[in-house]
């Protein structure tokens, strides 16, 4: 039975028990002279986003979209050998000949042998032509491993539309981990690739250092526009980690209604509400509907967080707004009739934190309360933002936190 590999990434895996312990995410192979490189294990990533090592000959079925292994799986993180390489991280989109024709892998097949041995036998390949400045694919087809050549070569550019495929399911915070364990000319090839929305989504999920490092890889103009599509407070964050200069150059080719609350978050120090607040709540005048404001928090992009309250403020409605009025719980607005008008039903119990708040006082707030967020308002009385329970984690834990569980361990037998 073929199995390609490509179509595993994602997949759940189970232990003997019958329990999900996590998702494959890549298949380590090792190359052999001319022979079809022989497969040694599967990545599978463990909660928290750690990605452990999983035997092939532990390996008891590949079937209806699951993995299934016997024994005990090693939790060490794994660790790549010089001379193992990963399928869908560095073999996709490598470009190879096919009876002298270039060709672009599209995906790898593995199979069992009658030894138990599992090999690398087939490739999926397609021809890209080149026409009015753009690359065209051709018809994909599948060929054995040993018409094959060139996968050993050095390539400037391999690309990642295909490896961008089989991540394409994939959450920004674990699309976002993949990133990470690549290697550098790899990460910034495939960050590239992403689309200025995608990759902003990514790039609030990755450590400080992969930020910049792949931030510094794209030209000025494109890291602008990334910049703009993160939300504001990630958009600050990162752009203080910046050469002043560098970050001063970037925020010049934003647009000035994009830039504006990024420039306002960047007064505040980073550990007080204003540093760590969201300029873009949910904010609406007290003569909208409950039915308008369940509309606003449905939205895709709205997070669970800043979904769990809608702020009610005088016009203007953008931070910082008119005189703030109260907040509404979005449980409160599902226990009302639609046409009911929000200045009927904010709380106004709740005293908001002001700007100048440290990061004690406001987790402090929130836990006596049980907030998922909270609003900031300034001297003036206007709404300049809310901090929301995930900014607090984010400033609560180790600074290196997203880069803990991918410190080096022992590596897999």
């Amino acid at each position: 039975m073929k199995i390609f590999i490509a179509r595993l990434a994602g997949t759940p895996v189970f232990d003997p028990a019958g329990d999900q312990i996590g998702r494959v995410r890549d298949v380590v192979v090792a190359f052999a002279g001319s022979t079809p490189p022989r497969v040694h294990g599967l990545v599978v990533e463990v909660q928290p986003r750690r990605r452990v090592f999983l035997p092939i000959t532990r390996v008891r079925g590949i079937e209806a979209g699951s993995v299934v292994f016997s024994g005990q799986i090693n939790m060490r993180r794994f660790e790549q050998r010089a001379t193992e390489t990963l399928v869908i991280g560095q073999m996709l989109d490598l470009e190879v000949q096919v009876e002298g024709e270039r060709v672009t892998v599209l995906d790898l097949a593995m199979e069992q042998t009658r030894r138990a041995e599992w090999l690398v036998t087939k490739v999926a390949v397609v021809k890209m032509s080149q026409g009015l400045g753009l690359r065209r694919r051709g018809p994909a087809r599948i060929v054995d491993w040993s018409e094959v050549s060139g996968f050993n070569a050095v390539q400037k550019d391999q690309g990642a539309a295909g490896l961008l495929v089989a991540f394409e399911t994939m959450r920004a915070a674990d699309l976002a981990s993949a990133l990470h364990e690549l290697p550098a000319k790899r990460r910034t090839e495939v960050a590239a690739a992403l689309d200025d929305v995608r990759l902003a989504d990514v790039l609030e999920e990755l450590p400080e250092r992969d930020q910049i490092g792949i931030l510094g890889r794209l030209t000025p103009r494109r890291a602008a526009d990334v910049l703009e599509e993160m939300d504001p407070d990630d958009a600050a964050d990162l752009l203080q980690d910046l050469p002043p200069e560098q970050a001063e150059a970037l925020m010049a080719l934003m647009e000035p209604e994009e830039v504006a609350p990024i420039r306002r978050l960047l007064v505040y120090p980073e550990d007080t509400a204003g540093g760590m607040m969201t300029s873009e709540p949910v904010v609406l005048p007290p003569s909208a509907t409950v039915a308008e404001a369940l509309a606003h928090i449905r939205q895709r992009e709205v997070t669970p967080s800043v979904a769990a309250q809608v702020y009610v403020a005088r016009p203007p409605i953008e931070t910082p707004t008119g005189r703030f009025l109260g907040l509404a719980h979005f449980q409160r607005l599902l226990r009302e009739p639609p046409s009911t008008l929000l200045g009927g039903v904010v709380d106004s119990s709740l005293d908001p934190i002001r700007p100048e708040f440290t990061l004690n006082q406001v987790a402090s707030y929130m836990a006596t309360y049980n907030l998922m967020a909270v609003p900031v308002v300034d001297e003036l009385g206007r709404l300049v933002g809310a901090v929301t329970v995930d900014d607090v984690l984010d400033h609560l834990l180790p600074e290196d936190w997203r880069e803990r569980d991918h410190e080096p361990g022992a590596e897999h037998g």
